[in-house]
Order: structure tokens, then sequence, then C-alpha cells
């Protein structure tokens, strides 16, 4: 049976996830005795970098890939030797119009920028509305983001500090669809713009539960910027920097550690039961911090589930390795550009709608939407010299509109079934068939997998496939309620939540980890 380095812990952090390295690190660093225990064999939960296919030396962030949300300072305050880099394009949109293949490129400068809007509707108009909505969000990120790592403020304290009533009733008040239509005229450019409100999140434009405006509001506040950028190395670098940051500063990491129980009134040490493949054992903690989503810390209480619908995630991830990248149909726009930020298909504002009204329905959507970038391009890292030197590129596609219950019949057929009528959107824009320029593995297989949300649930235990853990909160204090003053609170004052499902978590951000040390640390 595993023998831990102390008999009672002050910290116990329920998995090894980012959220739970960023814990133990700043635990660890204040000088507490801290024992992480993760269920797998390795520590990153969903924010890992992988060789998924056979003999193939290509480094894949198999799951999240892509940074936003992770403060500065997180990575100040535990000297993280970590790094991301700016994408120069942010986003290739093709479409088809009067039988001429086009599309709207949105970076490589604003004069190309406005070119591109310009020649795709045919006036100024569009792209000033774009400069003129993405200014507001720009502004209410410069102000919401800094509050991810402070104190939750209350909805009035942050209404006062973004300080701007028009954008409060835009992102906070009235469903996104009406904010989109009111700026924007060309059905394309609203697609574009919606798209940030709906990953991971399956909803309608103007759903009245708001929940496109959260999603949207932590895609356009990240770094202060909204920026969306490359991890070097791969998500598992950072996940890497952060688990030997913690073990650097005295935590103790214990993989192959899954945590079945956790028995507290609430003020005396926890006592922790885990299962290893040898037997079971228990450790005590004088806190234990969860790492995992609201309704696992439920059961590993003990507790019913809570009344609140289950989580359901909406999103296909597909992981490629191509030979070489594909030839647009558009031959205005350099591949290597159109791929090197994000390539949006099918994802009009009508089709959009259309995908979402086919999967409420029961039914997968006819016209799947999905975005797609390369790694590579910004980050060749990830790939061995070799496939470097003959050209190799990494695909990454995320997929919307695909909740779970559709996966619920048959799983495997479904993934075939979507996987199959999304390529054929993508293809749709080539010039060549994307499966013509996979790259193979060593047993002549195409370099290809796809995960729907029942995968992600079955390998990472994340509740229905949901990414975020249950679906995105406000980023202030709804109430006086158990979360606290740092959002990370349970009924249990020993007892926190530091994972996704925190307020203020969702995506690699680090920051319910951080918060959860802060409440511990009683800042």
């Amino acid at each position: 049976m595993t023998s831990f380095g102390h008999d009672v812990y002050d910290d116990v952090i329920v998995g090894g996830g980012h959220n739970g390295l960023v814990a133990a690190a700043y635990l660890a660093r204040a000088g507490r005795s801290v024992l992480v225990l993760e269920r797998l064999g390795n520590t990153g939960g969903a924010a890992i970098s992988t060789r998924p296919f056979i003999g193939v030396d290509a480094r894949l962030s198999r799951y999240s890939y892509l940074v936003s949300l992770l403060p500065a300072k997180i990575v100040r305050d535990l000297g993280l030797e970590f790094a991301v880099r700016k994408r120069t394009v942010s986003s290739y949109t093709p479409v088809e119009r009067d039988g001429r293949p086009g599309g709207l490129l949105v970076g490589g400068g604003e004069s190309r920028t406005r070119e591109s809007f310009a020649r795709l509707t045919g006036s100024e108009r569009e792209y000033e509305s774009w400069r003129s909505f993405y200014g507001r969000t720009g502004r209410l990120a410069e102000k919401v983001f800094p509050t991810l790592t402070e104190p939750l403020p209350t909805r009035a304290e942050l209404r006062a500090r973004i300080d701007d009533e028009a954008a409060w009733r835009m992102l906070f008040e009235e469903p996104l669809g009406l904010a989109v239509e009111e700026h924007f005229a060309d059905d394309l450019v609203r697609g574009v713009v919606l798209t940030d409100a709906l990953i991971g999140t399956f909803a309608d434009a103007h759903d009245v539960s708001l929940v496109q405006n959260r999603c949207f509001l932590y895609h356009v506040i990240g770094g202060g910027t909204g920026d969306w950028d490359v991890p070097v190395g791969g998500m598992g670098a950072l996940t890497d920097a952060l688990a030997a940051a913690a073990r650097a500063a005295g935590a103790e990491i214990a993989t192959g550690h899954e945590v079945l129980r956790i028995e507290t009134d609430g003020r005396a040490p926890a006592e922790v039961t885990f299962r290893t493949a040898t037997g079971e054992g228990r450790v005590v903690g004088r806190t234990v911090l969860v790492n995992a989503s609201p309704r696992a810390l439920g059961e590993l209480l003990g507790e019913a589930a809570a009344p609140e619908p289950a989580p359901e995630g909406a999103q296909l991830k597909v992981n490629m390795l191509l030979r070489r990248l594909p030839r647009l149909r558009d031959t205005s726009v350099d591949p290597r550009e159109a791929f090197g930020g994000t390539f949006h298909i099918a994802e009009g504002y009508a089709e959009l709608a259309r995908a979402y009204a086919e999967a409420a329905t029961g039914e997968l959507p006819s016209v799947p939407p999905s975005e797609i970038y390369c790694h590579s391009l910004t980050d060749p890292s990830i790939l061995g010299p070799e496939l470097v030197a003959q050209g190799y590129q990494t695909l990454t596609l995320f997929g919307l509109h695909t909740p779970a219950r559709l996966f619920e019949k048959d799983n495997q057929g479904a993934r075939e079934v979507l996987l199959t009528g999304t390529l054929a959107q993508l293809d749709a824009h080539l010039a060549e068939p994307i499966t013509d320029c996979l790259a193979f593995d060593a047993d002549g297989r195409p370099c290809i997998e796809a995960k729907t949300p029942l995968d992600l649930e079955r390998e990472l235990r994340l509740p229905g496939g949901h990414i975020f853990h249950r679906d995105l909160s406000w980023p202030y204090a709804e109430d006086q309620g158990a979360a606290g003053r740092w959002g990370v609170g349970t009924p249990y004052a020993n007892v926190l939540l530091c994972g996704a499902g925190a307020v203020r978590g969702g995506g690699v951000s680090g920051v319910p980890g951080h918060n959860a040390a802060m409440a511990v640390l009683g800042h």
C-alpha cells in the first residue's frame, strides 16, 4: 500500500488536472503539506499532450488546445517555464457566393481585414460595426479579466467596474442574438461572432437562460484582450510545468490513486479514501480541495445528486496529422494563413441556428458546424524533426451543436456519421479531399481520431462530456451562498471546489485553483 510523507496533510487535493496543480503549487509554496491524488497514471487531466498515433513522433494537445484565460499572474507567481505564441491570423471563414469561392479573413493587419470585409459584403459597414463591437468587448475585457483572480465581486460591483451600460445590457441582460443582429447584417459575419458563444455550450442565440452570453463573455475577456494563443510545446507543456512547480515547492503527487469517498463534518480534518491497483487506503487532510465536477464532489461526499439538470457536453473533438496542408478552392488565401487562425466551417448564422434546431430534436446536424486550427504552423516543436522537414502539419477540429444525447444509443455509429459529415463540410471548401492529405501511423492507419462527449466522459470523467463541468457561471456572486468570498466554497468549511465547475471556472485558466488556494490561505 502507498506510503506518504505525512499522517495528516494540511491540504489533500483530489485530482491532478491543471487547476489542482495550480492549487498545489500555491499552497506548497506557502509552506503547507500538500498531497495530490490523481486517478489516472499521469497528471494534467484534459490539458495534456500525447502521441495518439502509433509510431508517429507527433505530440498533440489531445483534448484542450488553446490558451486565453490563464492569467499571466499565475505564470509569474509560480515561476512557470511556459510560454504562448500569438497567431498572426485570427480566423478565416470560407464561403461560396454566386458560384464563386471566397471567404472572410480576419487578421494579417487592419488593411487586409478591412479589404476582406469589403470584398465579402460589398461595403465597409460590416467592418466598422466589427471594430465598434469588439472595441466595446475589448474595453470590457480589460476591466473584467483582472477580477478573476480577486475576491468575487457582487453583481453591482462588477457592473460599476465595467461602467458601460450598453455593454452590460448586451452581455449580461439580453440574449446575445439581439446584439449580433443589431450590429451585423451579413449572415457569415453574424455566425463568426456567435461561434464564441457556442464553444462547448449547447444553446441558441436567443436562449433566455443567457448561457450563450456567459460562454461568449469568457471567450472575449481572456488576457484582457480576448486573444486565443498557442501553447508552446502543447497543452502538456503547461501541466508538466505546473506539476514540476508543485513538486519543487514540496507537494507530493500520487498518480494511480482514485478517490472514492470524502468523510467530514466540515470541522474536523477530513478522511479521504482512495483506491490503487493494490487495494484501498486512507489519508487525512485538514482541508480537501476537489478538482472535479460539482456532481462528482457530491458523490464523493455521499450526497444525492444536485437538483440542477445533469451536465451535457455538446462537442466533437477531432485530431489529425497531415502530410501537407490541403489546397483551398479560394486561391486568394494561402492555406498557411487560413489554417493558422481559426478556420470556420458551416458556421453561418442561419447554419448554426439550423444545426441547433436539429440537434434539439434528437437528430445529428445535417450540416455539422465546426472550426479548425493548425498548431504546428505557429509552434512546430510538437512534431519530430523529420516530420517538420517533410512538411507535416497538425489539424485540430472542434465541432459544435452535438449534445451527448445524440450518442447515447450508438456512440460509435453516431461518431462515424458525424465525422463523415463534418469532413464533407470541410471538403466543400478544399481543392482536394482532406483524407488525401492525412498521414499514416506505423500500422498503416490514417492519423485521425474523434472524441464525442461520451468518449470524454469515459476517458476524463467529464460529466456528460461537458468541458466546463457544468454551464459557465457569471463572474460575480449571484447571492451570499456557500461559494463564499472566492467562489470555491461548499457547505463544508474544510472542503473547497477547485475545478472548472467553481464560480469563474471553465477553460484552461488555473483560476479556480488559484482562488481555492487563496481561500485556504485566508486572503
